[in-house]
């Protein structure tokens, strides 16, 4: 997000009118590196480890340079206990000044931290004389807040480097962060939550074409599939209602600052009822002019 111009000061803009600010902070060993790497190959000036406090130095040096340091990057991460609530204070202290940072928050699942962890060889910055686990375990706890304060959060438990990538550039290319870029993101409850939703819809108060035989094979992207789950009771009411739903929320949103949402849209296997109400949603909210993409996590598990 282009952060909002400030006042003028002795007939200069002030940094917030300058430039724009994103934060990558997150997890260690949920992709950090891979963030900071695509953020440099859009041409954002990225500066890795950068401690919280030094954030109001940057955008002042930022500020003089007379637009050459059009787009800013601070990769921040946990080397103390004080770490969240120095990042916490020096974002307040931003916010203060007129400038309004993008947080990224990159996290995953604790067994494919681990996995990372041991194939690399390297200790959790907070594992000290632990365990591997109980490092993982403290850094999760100390990121909850800021994780709740997070512009986008990406799960790249199941990312490989191109697919992060792929999101990184979504999020923080040319143009972005004007609008509210909603992902609709169907799944199946048998294989747990999305952990980045902020919004969840429960489809399985509709009947399951799974114990239709002659549907069984096709998914809720084929006609069949989802004429029969949209023909459902209550099925295109409850498109109706939520679509007026969504589109409070992300007035909500745009007006708090949240420019990227995941909207998770669950059945119980993620192959039939979930994309089918998932494409329908995609397609009446970019009926409203929203920027909506659709992605069917699950979709091929089964």
């Amino acid at each position: 997000m282009t952060a909002p111009a400030g006042p003028v000061v002795a007939g200069k803009p002030s940094p917030a009118a300058v430039f724009e600010l994103a934060i990558v902070t997150g997890l260690s060993g949920a992709g950090r590196s891979t963030a900071a790497k695509c953020l440099e190959d859009l041409g954002w000036f990225v500066v890795d480890n950068l401690p919280p406090s030094l954030l109001a130095t940057m955008v002042e040096l930022g500020s003089r340079s007379h637009g050459e340091v059009a787009r800013i990057a601070a990769v921040v991460d946990v080397r103390s206990r004080a770490f969240s609530s120095d990042l916490e204070s020096a974002l307040n202290e931003l916010e203060r000044r007129g400038v309004r940072a993008r947080v990224l928050f990159l996290e995953a699942a604790d067994d494919v931290l681990v996995r990372r962890f041991e194939s690399v060889r390297r200790p959790h910055p907070l594992q000290r004389d632990g365990r591997l686990v109980d490092g993982i375990a403290s850094e999760r706890e100390l990121l909850r807040d800021l994780r709740g304060r997070a512009d986008l959060v990406v799960d790249s438990s199941a990312l490989n480097v191109h697919e992060l990538r792929s999101k990184v550039d979504d999020a923080f290319g040319t143009g972005a962060g004007t609008t509210l870029q909603l992902t609709v993101q169907s799944f199946g409850f048998k294989y747990g939550l999305p952990v980045d939703s902020d919004l969840v819809a429960d489809m399985r108060f509709l009947p399951n074409p799974h114990w239709v035989p002659e549907l069984r094979p096709y998914t809720g992207r084929d006609p069949a599939v989802r004429d029969y789950v949209m023909a459902a009771p209550g099925a295109l009411e409850f498109l109706d209602r939520y679509v007026e739903l969504l589109t409070i929320v992300t007035q909500g949103y745009l007006r708090e600052g949240k420019r990227y949402a995941t909207l998770s849209v669950g059945c119980t296997g993620g192959k039939h009822r979930s994309v089918a109400m998932a494409e329908a949603l995609g397609s009446r909210l970019r009926a409203r002019g929203l920027d909506a993409s659709v992605v069917h996590r699950d979709l091929g598990r089964e």
